[in-house]
Formats: structure tokens, sequence, C-alpha cells
């Protein structure tokens, strides 16, 4: 069980630092997260039962909450704070069962969020604690590990360990069940492949309610004995390079998004301690690993990953790195690549559905049958990405199925598109290729750039790369695409943006 991994952690070395707060400044030995996870699993015990929301940053006081949850035999549902925390905090509520939701005042300054009838704030929390609750945790962290593990929380490896939500760049999000088997597996493959255990420390500024946030981030280095080094918002940029600096964290993991905003901010030597970057979630350009080599002589090691695998599928590993690829599978999982027609496994270097077997996938979406058994087939999990296994066992991504438009009874990758359009464009210039409906094609293709561009010039360009029904029959500029709180572009968000300023055209 994850809590129990982290209470073997803190009675072997209690006094080394678990966690450095760089956001509040709160850092915590393995010693005290134990009894401040402690106190909290008691106190959460008479708030719920089954299940706790948790709205909290990346933080010292968010990494505890989560523990504590597990530690008072409660399953954390982790809640999205940077799209839309009240209508999050709510549809939550809905889908999981749950009232109480965990949370902190300087967040909802921070996002803008009105206080809700059923949150509690950890600052109360621990403001109110009497001395009869310090003195009972303060006795239970002195037992034994065995006595100590036997009190705190469940013991089925099959149990509830999370309930994360999708991201919901497509469509409304799915309550993700992860077991503590599903995390635990995916903790040990990746930590084994890429030789985690010499390491001490890492770098912890993705958000709790991302998959990589949670399993990377937080789980990780409680597990492993590791420090992590917090901070909250993963979009300061020159902040998070100075922690780098001053701190020295040995591991880096990021999205694309993100590690592009550091690498820009950042001076040759500012790196020095990182021995392991990775980059996930998306699609990791060359330029990003250019910049990397040439400031910091720093390989990026793309990886791949879903919510519902807990995450990790596939990563380059430290001494065979084939930039472009998203790696070969951790150990323990198995790939296939299906032809999303016949169903039938495609030969090497085939195009088709990228599906996935092993401990690390999901329980299933919660309170919902009908999706879990679409994705799930005879322990298969279909991640709905397309992509190819090249004869060493390498992993190439070729974007989303849900990604592909069908325009004149032929199909076009909008991901095709989008790279074409990069290539044809300055680099400052972002671009999205939009699926609008077309009364006598079927589709059409609008191009969604953040600086205005010369559709005749670009489209010649394009018409060397792309079939005449890929290319853009419009160009829209939106100054700043909307973000989803990984980094990643939000396309639901922005094809509605795209369509409303079609109609009022």
């Amino acid at each position: 069980m994850l809590q129990h991994r982290f209470i073997e952690s803190a009675k072997k070395r209690p006094d080394k630092m678990a966690i450095i707060d760089r956001t509040t400044g709160r850092d915590v030995t393995y010693g005290r997260a134990l009894l401040a996870s402690l106190i909290l699993a008691r106190r959460f015990q008479k708030l719920e039962r089954g299940r706790i929301g948790i709205m909290l940053p990346t933080s010292s006081g968010g990494a505890l909450a989560i523990v504590g949850a597990l530690m008072g035999g409660l399953t954390p549902v982790m809640i999205n704070y940077s799209t839309g925390a009240a209508k999050n905090c709510q549809y939550a509520q809905q889908q999981c069962d749950f009232k109480i939701i965990i949370t902190a005042r300087p967040l909802l300054e921070r996002v803008g969020c009105d206080e809700l009838p059923d949150m509690v704030f950890l600052e109360d929390i621990m403001d109110e604690l009497s001395k009869f609750e310090k003195a009972v945790a303060f006795v239970k962290s002195k037992l034994t590990p065995t006595l100590l593990i036997q009190l705190c929380g469940k013991k089925d490896l099959d149990s509830e360990a999370v309930i994360l939500f999708t991201s919901g760049s497509e469509k409304n999000p799915k309550a993700v069940q992860l077991t503590h088997k599903n995390i635990l597996s995916n903790i040990d493959s990746f930590s084994e492949m890429m030789d985690l255990y010499n390491m001490d420390n890492l770098l912890a500024v993705l958000p709790y309610f991302h998959v990589f946030g949670l399993t990377i981030n937080l789980w990780t280095p409680l597990c492993l004995g590791m420090t992590s080094i917090t901070y909250a918002n993963p979009l300061e940029f020159k902040t998070i390079v100075k922690i780098i600096k001053e701190d020295e964290p040995q591991m880096l993991v990021g999205t694309p998004f993100f590690l592009e905003g550091y690498v820009k901010h950042s001076e040759p030597g500012d790196f020095a301690s990182i021995q392991l970057a990775a980059s996930g979630a998306d699609k990791c350009p060359e330029r990003l690993r250019a910049l990397y080599r040439e400031k910091h002589n720093l390989e990026i090691l793309e990886g791949y990953g879903t919510t519902e695998t807990s995450p990790v599928i596939s990563v380059n590993p430290r001494d065979a790195n084939r930039p472009g690829s998203i790696g070969v599978p951790i150990p323990g999982v198995e790939v296939k690549i299906e032809n999303y027609e016949t169903g039938e496994e495609c030969k090497l270097g085939e195009i088709g559905k990228i599906i996935v077997k092993g401990d690390g996938v999901m329980r299933g979406y919660l309170n919902d049958l009908e999706e879990t058994h679409l994705h799930i087939s005879s322990g298969w999990y279909d991640t709905g990405d397309l992509g190819t296994l090249d004869e060493d066992g390498y992993l190439w991504h070729k974007g989303r199925l849900k990604r592909f438009v069908k325009i004149g009874g032929e199909m076009i990758s909008l991901v095709m598109v989008e790279e074409a359009l990069n290539a044809a464009t300055s680099e400052e210039i972002e671009c999205c290729a939009i699926e609008l409906p077309d009364a006598k094609r079927g589709s059409r293709i609008v191009a969604a750039t953040t600086q205005s561009v010369d559709p005749k010039d670009i489209n010649k360009r394009l018409s060397d790369e792309l079939p005449n029904i890929a290319l853009p029959k419009k160009y829209i500029t939106i100054p700043e695409f909307p973000l989803m709180g990984s980094g990643k572009t939000d396309f639901r968000t922005l094809t509605d943006m795209v369509r409303d300023l079609e109609e009022k055209a």
C-alpha cells in the first residue's frame, strides 16, 4: 500500500527532509511528515467516510493531506483548480459521491474561487489541534513499522488509491479509479528502468491533480525515501529556475510547455545538478531538445503515459535515447499496435491504435461501465492514440485517433496538418488544426494561429506536404490558446472559440 511504503520510508530515516516547500517555506522531515499525516488521518475520519475531496497545490500541505487521507482509510478525489475550480468541485462531488473538500484559503484567492459550503480548510485544522490529538499522533508515530502499518488504512492492493479526472480536452472529464497496485507497479517499474534508487531528490512542480504529478512528483519520492522540492505554480518560470539553481534537484519532469519556459529563462550552469530530464503529456519538439543540449548539455528523455495507466507506459532509457520516439515500454507493461478498423495486430512500422496491458491499467471509470468496457477488453486498455512500433521495440506516437477527420471520404490527421503548419510558420507562432462541419465534404479544416499569417503563402508552402483536401480553408488568429492544467492545449475550448468566431463572421 502506498501509505505503508511512506511509513517505511519515514521510520527508516525520520530526520531526512521529505518535502522542501518553496511556496510556503514549511519544510518537513519524514518524521514530522509521519506525525502530521497521522493527525490528518484522524481528523479526516471524523469528517468523511469512503472518499474525500482534495483541492490543494503542490506543497507540503497538499502532499500530507493526500497521505493522511489514505492513512485514514479514505480515497482522495483530486480536484483540478486550474480550470474552473468551483465547477470542478461540484462536478467531482456529483460523480464520486462525497461532500467534504479539503482546501486552503490562499489557493481559493489565487484561482478566484468562492468558498463553498462543504469546504474545510487545511490551515483551520492545523490551527485547531488539541494537545490530546498531538499526543495520540506522537504515540502512534513511535510504534514499530509493522504495528503502524496495521493501524493505517486499507490492506487490499486492489482497493482505490485515488480518483483522478481525465483532462476533458475533448469531452467531459471521466473519473478514473486507480488502485494501490496500479500506482505501485508504475513507481517500481519506472524507478527500476530509470535507476532512480541512486537519486536523492527531485523537483516537484506538476499539480497533484495531474497523474504525472501524483505518481512521479508525490508518491515516487515518498516511497523511495527521496526529498521532494515543491513549488505550487509551474508557470512561474523564473522562480523555478532559481529553485533549480539553489536547491539542486537531480530530476526534472515536466510537459514540453513547462520545460520550454524553464530553459528559456535559464543560463548555462543553472541546471548543473539535473541528472535526468524527462518530458511527457505532449510531443517534445526537436527545437526544445536542442535548447537543452546547447544550454545545459542535457538530453530530454521523452516518455508516454495516460491517466488510465497510472501513468507511464513507455520512456526512453537513459543510456539508449532515441529522439522523436516515446521510448520503450517499462518493465511489466505490454504494448500492441492494433488496426483501428479490423482489430488485427499491425506489423512493425504500421500505424494503428496503441493498446496497453499491465498492472498499471486502471480499475475503470467510476460509475461508467459503458466507457470502461469501450476502453478495456481482456485486460487491454485502448489509449485512443495512434502509433507504431519499430524493430527495436521503440514506440512512436502518431496522434489521437479522435483527431482524425474524414473529408470527402479520406481520413486526414489534424496532427499531421499541425506539424506542417509549425514547419511553415515562425517558431514563436503556435498553430492548431480545428475540424468544423461542412455541408458538402462532411468536415473542413480551419487553422488557428497565435499571430496573423498570410493564408495564401502558408497554403502554398503546405501544398508540398499535404493533399489539397487537408489544406486549411481559413485562418483565424487567437492570440492565446486556452490551456489545460498540464500546459496542453485545451482542444475542446479552442474549437468552441473558433466556431463562435466563425458564426459571428
